[in-house]
């Protein structure tokens, strides 16, 4: 069911009416009015659907954070229910069971959500990426098979770019797809694949022709393909809410129906993913910021040393300002770039680069001092500022490191127009 697909008054009705399904509780309130407000300058469809992603945090996603963290949980049933609010295919049409907002409802959607669980939310943020590229560049009738199932998370999607040998120099990989009668014969193998083994449909990028980015093409393999196969999980620092291991193809037979686009677009079509997918992820990077400077103003305010509470120390005082004027700071930059992504800016891809660069290592820094000012509490696993600082930590590095990320930008500087 997706709510926000209707006029504000019937949007503000479903809101109310999910109430047997997410137990009403309040906005977060502990900074609510405060100079990093995360409802400031949003409308009120768009704090409407914060409001739900942001319960749906508190009530679904942060009672079991830790444990999903520690146990390696592939939360399936939590996602399921977020797509049932409409989180399954944020962005992607509603011919077909989209929701249809805005990229920049999506950025306020993963920020609320990622205040509760950073790692689940970065999951949530790459499935979308997939249904749009599928809802954008695929045919109806793959468009109809798949994105009513993507919507509700009934079937899950994973993003196949990177390589063993082609990572920030994604136009080399090698993985192949051959015609062979009506199928695709593909072999290779990707990398850092996250959902892998446990999602339904894999978002292929192979080479179907020649060297360089036009020769490659994008193509969706079904889980339970013979020749598909996965490598062993994984063992990573954060990001442990879903597994990330190898995707191996030996001869793995696909129909050429399953072709997103045409032949040799596909490095376009993963590009123009991946603009969404950096805004998905420095917006996930905001809320693990921001849920960590609350958690660390909460603690200033009742751990004692020498005798008054850390509150009381300019020092700390001056350092969480500091905090609040970075999370304003990226939060800006990213509405900024969803706003320009929504609008066909001709910068969009710079400004989403930026944002991404930007948010996603002051994010990281807040995280990172939010730990250290829990001391050595900090450094425990029953505290959860550790566990946002390493979810948050491999953001600078995927969706296009943040080297990567200069490089677009500096290009898009020093070309003449």
């Amino acid at each position: 069911m997706a709510l926000f697909l209707r006029p504000l008054h019937i949007c503000k009705n479903a809101v109310k009416n999910i109430s047997h399904y997410l137990p009403i509780c309040h906005r977060r309130d502990i900074l609510t009015g405060s100079c990093i407000d995360i409802s400031h300058g949003l409308d009120e469809e768009q704090l409407q659907i914060q409001k739900v992603a942001l319960d749906f945090a508190k009530n679904e996603l942060a009672p079991n954070m830790q444990k999903w963290d520690e146990e390696e949980t592939f939360p399936v049933e939590a996602l399921r229910k977020a797509a049932a609010l409409g989180f399954g295919a944020v962005y992607c049409k509603e011919k077909f069971g989209g929701t249809g907002l805005s990229r920049l409802d999506a950025s306020v959607i993963c920020e609320a959500l990622a205040t509760g669980c950073c790692s689940t939310t970065a999951y949530i943020s790459i499935h979308n990426m997939c249904a749009w590229m599928i809802d954008e560049f695929g045919n109806d009738d793959i468009r109809q098979k798949w994105i009513p199932h993507l919507a509700t998370m009934e079937k899950m999607a994973s993003y196949c770019l990177t390589e063993p040998g082609a990572g920030s120099d994604a136009a080399s990989l090698t993985t192949s797809a051959k015609k062979s009668g009506s199928d695709f014969v593909i072999n290779g193998a990707k990398a850092f694949i996250s959902g892998a083994g446990k999602s339904d449909v894999y978002v292929v990028m192979c080479r179907t022709g020649g060297g360089g980015a036009k020769g490659i093409s994008c193509i969706l393999v079904e889980k339970g393909t013979p020749g598909l196969s996965f490598g062993k999980k994984e063992k990573k620092v954060g990001w442990n809410t879903h597994p990330a291991c190898i995707v191996s193809f030996d001869d793995c037979h696909v129909p050429q129906s399953n072709l997103i686009g045409e032949e040799g677009q596909g490095f376009t079509i993963a590009m123009k993913g991946l603009n969404g997918g950096r805004l998905n992820v420095a917006s996930s990077s905001l809320g693990a910021a921001h849920a960590s400077i609350e958690k660390a103003r909460d603690h200033l305010k009742v751990r004692k040393q020498f005798g008054k509470t850390l509150e009381n120390f300019q020092y700390l005082q001056f350092r969480l300002a500091e905090m609040a004027t970075q999370l304003l700071a990226s939060r800006l930059i990213v509405r900024n770039a969803a706003r320009a992504l929504d609008n066909s800016d001709p910068s969009s891809v710079a400004l989403c680069s930026m944002a991404k660069l930007f948010a996603t290592e002051e994010c990281f820094k807040i995280c990172n001092d939010a730990l250290q000012m829990f001391g050595g509490y900090g450094y425990l696993k029953d505290y959860p500022v550790q566990q946002y600082m390493r979810d948050t930590r491999v953001h600078c590095i995927l969706e296009g490191t943040n080297e990567i990320m200069r490089l677009l930008v500096s290009r898009d500087l020093l070309t003449d127009r």
